[in-house]
């Protein structure tokens, strides 16, 4: 179905203005927990994602997670146990969830994405957490510095404000007369604030002008393509929110009936039928997140771990959409995308 390009995407981008990438390398040469050595009390693992159980994407991060304690020599129910919950897509559930958790004593949590994280941090002071797929953890408050983040809390980030200048950039290069971009966001979302901010940044930098739109939940979506649609931006960047991925069948057919090429901040939205993806993985990150959790149960202090960042950046591109929508991908970027599906 797709096709690798001959260079990679990550290349182009050398770092934000947080480019601070923790090594820890040091920490996968840890050898794993024997089962022969395995304790009389099986260590517990919570799990918080505010997608749903049912959204075989969101079952996909889950198991990247699992694989990541695979390789790391654990076996669930034998020398690990993990408690999954999931807020079906509203982040009002989520206090809830995080609760529940709380209440089964785990000995680490792993919450995927902002809001999860954040509704772990709110219910636990004492339980250790490990974020993953976090846009900007220290804009939103959830640690103190990527360095040392203190506190109960360390992980990994996706560094999605940084990029969108280069997602902008890249649909700049494919639509040489761009002069309006929509950006579509969920103000509901602590995350996205810092996202439209760099957003805000870049098209000022790139003289473009930015239509911000909102989308609280999937009702909202349409009334956005129709004021994007009226103010005739040229080109649409959907921002990382977990409502929105949730939303990425409805946002790749809105796009496509508005004839609006669309560059996203995660994988599953091309996937869904969208046009161009730019970012880290998600899914590389959810199976970090189990060093992260072997480091700690371990006897490691969450707040001593320096938060990891990405240094792989993936370009993916439908040129199904790219044909459909009239446009030529010219030649360096296909050259630079990691894969192409047709």
């Amino acid at each position: 179905m797709s096709a690798s390009g001959s260079a990679r995407a990550g290349s182009e981008h050398a770092g934000g203005r947080r480019a601070f990438v923790a090594g820890l390398g040091g920490l996968l040469a840890a050898p794993a927990i024997s089962l022969a050595q395995t304790p009389s009390r099986i260590p517990r693992i919570g799990y918080l994602s505010v997608g749903s159980a049912s959204d075989p994407r969101r079952a996909a991060l889950l198991d990247a997670f699992r694989q990541g304690l695979r390789d790391l020599g654990y076996v669930e129910n034998k020398n690990i146990r993990i408690e999954a919950r999931f807020a079906e897509g509203t982040y009002e559930r989520l206090p809830t969830l995080a609760a529940e958790l709380v209440g089964l004593a785990p000995d680490v949590i792993v919450a995927y994405s902002t809001p999860a994280t954040r509704a772990m941090r709110d219910a636990t002071k004492a339980i250790p957490i490990v974020m993953s797929a976090v846009v900007d953890p220290v804009a939103t408050g959830l640690v103190a510095g990527l360095g040392r983040p203190g506190g109960n809390v360390t992980g990994l980030s996706l560094m999605s404000p940084e990029i969108i200048g280069k997602q902008i950039q890249l649909l700049m290069e494919l639509i040489p007369k761009l002069s309006r971009v929509a950006i579509l966001w969920n103000p509901s979302n602590p995350s996205n604030a810092p996202q439209l901010r760099e957003a805000e940044l870049a098209a000022q930098t790139l003289r473009v002008q930015l239509q911000p739109l909102e989308a609280r939940d999937g009702h909202a979506l349409d009334g956005a393509f129709v004021a994007m649609t009226r103010e005739r931006a040229g080109a649409l960047v959907v921002l990382v929110d977990g409502l929105l991925v949730d939303q990425r069948v409805a946002i790749a057919r809105l796009a496509a009936k508005t004839r609006v090429p669309a560059v996203y901040g995660l994988r599953e939205h091309v996937e869904a039928g969208g046009f161009m993806f730019y970012g880290a993985s998600a899914a590389e990150s959810n199976r970090r997140a189990a060093v992260f959790v072997d480091k700690i149960l371990r006897g490691a202090r969450p707040g001593d771990l320096p938060v990891e960042q990405p240094t792989k950046f993936e370009l993916i591109i439908n040129r199904g959409i790219a044909k459909a929508l009239g446009l030529v991908i010219p030649q360096p970027i296909l050259v630079r995308a990691d894969e192409i599906f047709e």
